[in-house]
């Protein structure tokens, strides 16, 4: 003889809070993170690993907030759960955003500038040589579990900020402004070694310029300086492992940072 379970209005609504606000939460983050988040991945795929990730992590999240599925509030808590999501998935963007902007750099000083492609990722034209950085990093970032590590960062996200309305302050809008900021110096100090390289190339020509008038510097110039420019990106393949490492360890320093805050 079996026993009817009965189940209250409210023991439902703590249920889909406290599947639903991670949940949309996870959806914004995995709709902007790189190789997730690329246009390249359908949007029905990114909904389903933010739903089996939601599922996974179900089990060890903190208790979350009763309101209303169906009232205003629940409107409030779902933009701002996707506005968290999508802030820490921009952070992580920000990874291959260095170095597409230091290849740009480096290819305007090689006189490549001109060689774009599209972007599969974003479908924007970028340059050749920052579509060439971009893949490096990425599987670089994947052989060092840089995605383990930002997905955990998102699991603790959880407990540093609560589901609650406006747990972001102006603090850290402020703090992400500066971090733009930052990316900037980052992509000119990486391409930095390559500008100075190509730059004493442009001044030898200068030299041998003013001591040969006859010299057509035009036909030799633009060869010579797209060789340069490329031993000088063959040589510093080595440095790609520690700096994608670095650059992993300050964006996750920075996003651990920002939910202080």
């Amino acid at each position: 003889m079996g026993s009817d379970v009965e189940l209250t209005d409210a023991q439902i609504a703590s249920w889909i809070s406290h599947y639903m606000w991670p949940f949309f939460r996870i959806m914004g983050f995995f709709m902007i993170v790189p190789v997730l988040g690329a246009r390249v991945t359908p949007a029905r795929v990114r909904v389903m690993l933010a739903f089996v990730w939601t599922t996974a992590l179900y089990p060890i999240l903190p208790s979350m907030p009763l309101i209303e599925v169906t009232g205003l509030g629940s409107l409030v808590i779902i933009a701002h759960q996707i506005l968290i999501g999508l802030v820490l998935g921009f952070v992580v963007l920000m990874i291959l955003q260095v170095v597409v902007l230091a290849g740009q750099i480096i290819s305007m000083q090689m006189g490549l500038g001109f060689a774009s492609m599209v972007d599969p990722a974003n479908g924007v034209n970028v340059a050749v040589l920052s579509q060439w950085y971009q893949v490096l990093v990425t599987l670089v970032f994947l052989a060092i579990n840089g995605h383990l590590v930002v997905l955990e960062v998102l699991a603790d996200s959880f407990d540093v900020l609560p589901v609650a309305p406006l747990s972001f302050n102006q603090g850290s809008f402020f703090a992400l402004a500066e971090f733009g900021a930052w990316v900037f110096r980052a992509s000119l100090m990486l391409a930095l070694p390559a500008i100075a390289a190509l730059l004493l190339v442009n001044l030898t020509f200068g030299v041998m310029t003013r001591a040969a008038p006859q010299l057509n510097v035009f036909s030799l110039g633009f060869p010579v300086s797209m060789l340069a420019g490329l031993v000088i990106v063959w040589a510093s393949y080595w440095a790609a492992y520690p700096m994608v490492q670095n650059l992993v360890g300050v964006h996750v320093d920075f996003m651990r940072n920002l939910m202080a805050w």
